[in-house]
């Protein structure tokens, strides 16, 4: 497993991907997911959700900003999307300080709200349009050496 990946996506392949990560992932594991609106960001945190276990909907966070779920591996999923911040200070009213404990899976969209703010060991994860509104360019790299990812599989 490297520590930096590239692969053009379709949706369907891209969930896929997600409930792999959501599946394998080794904890704790934060995920910063980048890309314009309409990325694909929170079908890809929803896929990652599903994996890790969590029922039901899995809604975007955009307006409670954070939304944490229990694991069946007695662990949290944390989800934060963080494009209605208007200072990245704001990140502590929402327990920034807790997220990343032992057993925990945080995903962050749009995380340049708080960019200074970044754990140090996370894998940061874009999302851009290939020109077909169906796919993605997905690039994801390591930053400071956290636990591995499944590798993104082209034409899934």
């Amino acid at each position: 497993m490297t520590d930096s990946m590239r692969a053009v996506l379709g949706e369907e392949a891209l969930r896929w991907w997600g409930g792999r990560i959501g599946a394998e992932a080794r904890t704790p594991l934060v995920l910063c997911l980048r890309g314009d609106l309409g990325a694909g960001k929170s079908t890809l945190a929803r896929a990652i959700a599903h994996g890790a276990g969590v029922e039901g909907d899995v809604p975007s966070p955009t307006y409670n900003l954070l939304f944490r779920y229990d694991l069946p591996t007695g662990g949290a999923l944390w989800h934060l999307d963080l494009y209605r911040l208007e200072d990245e200070d704001e990140v502590w009213e929402l327990g920034w300080a807790e997220l990343g404990g032992a057993g925990d899976l945080v995903l962050i969209e749009w995380p340049e709200r708080a960019e200074r703010l970044l754990p140090a060991v996370r894998w940061e994860i874009e999302l851009t349009e290939e020109g077909d509104p169906e796919s993605r360019l997905v690039s994801a790299q390591a930053v400071g050496g956290p636990p591995p990812l499944p590798p993104v599989e082209e034409g899934r």
